[in-house]
């Protein structure tokens, strides 16, 4: 996916390999979309001299969704989190249902997959003792692997350890929608939140084989040229944080974005394809898409 930084011109995006075929199947009725299944994402952030620095995972090529593509730590809702909360702090999940826009179940479980999953991933737990520290460092592997095998909710996770769910740590920024067209579909909300004092993020991720931590300007940089690959999702959240100077102020500025759900949409007239991204079109993709032969991008 090609990236501009402010005051640029962007290049042309190309579209994914997959995307043709099943944007066809789609327009001619051959393509049921499957249903999209709850996550959450975090954009984790540490403050440094050229300012903050976001978490990426260069996640495996042998991945069935987002192979080779660098990304947030994140995953699917786990339903167990819809029918018990942990012990909790910061904004209630009735105050998240507003929030983002769901029921209070499903708020309540997003918000703790947003915290279970950076936790399980990068190995930063956003929960303390109480609802004004955060647990101190020390080896959680164990725990972190049985998250992972799902063989004990969060709920079960924060009660064992008497620890506090701190959802004033996380800031709402986004949330994405899956295109129809796709095998696999996400409806994703994008959290921010800053890296705890005295917590490190793991160097190594069992479903990644790169960890970075980036500006947003180096990420969007590094996309453009080639060397770091991204969803559309994730290069915009980065462009959006180009212009912020700590991770404080991502937070602070998290709670005045709009939360409304954006969605890729495919058009096709003959070989020729273009997919919109509603508000975010420097994203478009267009171009020409034969059924047999390699494809003509056709810059914007």
């Amino acid at each position: 996916m090609a990236a501009h930084l402010s005051g640029s011109t962007p290049a042309a995006p190309s579209m994914p390999p997959g995307w043709p075929a099943r944007i066809r199947a789609l327009a001619a009725g051959e393509l049921i979309p499957p249903v999209p299944k709850p996550s959450a994402t975090v954009v984790l952030l540490r403050d440094a001299a050229d300012g903050p620095q976001a978490y990426l995972l260069r996640r495996r090529t042998s991945m069935a969704f987002a192979a080779g593509m660098y990304a947030y730590p994140g995953g699917g809702v786990d339903p167990r989190d819809a029918e018990a909360a942990p012990a909790w702090a910061g904004p209630s999940p009735d105050a998240w249902a507003a929030r983002l826009g769901v029921d209070r179940a499903t708020a309540q479980a997003v918000v703790c997959a947003a915290v279970r999953e950076t936790f399980e991933e990068a190995g930063v737990l956003l929960a303390g003792p109480d609802e004004r520290t955060i647990a101190p460092a020390r080896d959680w592997s164990a725990e972190r692997a049985a998250l992972e095998a799902h063989e004990l909710s969060f709920a079960e996770f924060c009660r064992d350890n008497a620890l506090v769910l701190r959802s004033d740590l996380l800031g709402g920024w986004a949330r994405w929608v899956t295109p129809a067209f796709e095998d696999r579909r996400y409806d994703t909300w994008f959290f921010v939140a800053a890296l705890p004092p005295g917590q490190q993020a793991a160097d190594e991720v069992g479903e990644a084989d790169r960890v970075a931590w980036l500006t947003p300007a180096e990420a969007v940089r590094g996309c453009a040229e080639g060397r770091y690959g991204m969803l559309p999702p994730t290069l915009s959240v980065l462009r959006e944080l180009l212009t912020v100077r700590t991770a404080r102020e991502a937070l602070d500025a998290s709670v005045a974005r709009d939360l409304a759900p954006v969605l890729g949409t495919a058009e096709l007239s003959g070989d020729r394809m273009t997919v919109r991204w509603s508000g975010y079109e420097e994203l478009t993709i267009d171009g020409s898409y034969p059924e047999e032969g390699p494809p003509t991008d056709d810059p914007q």
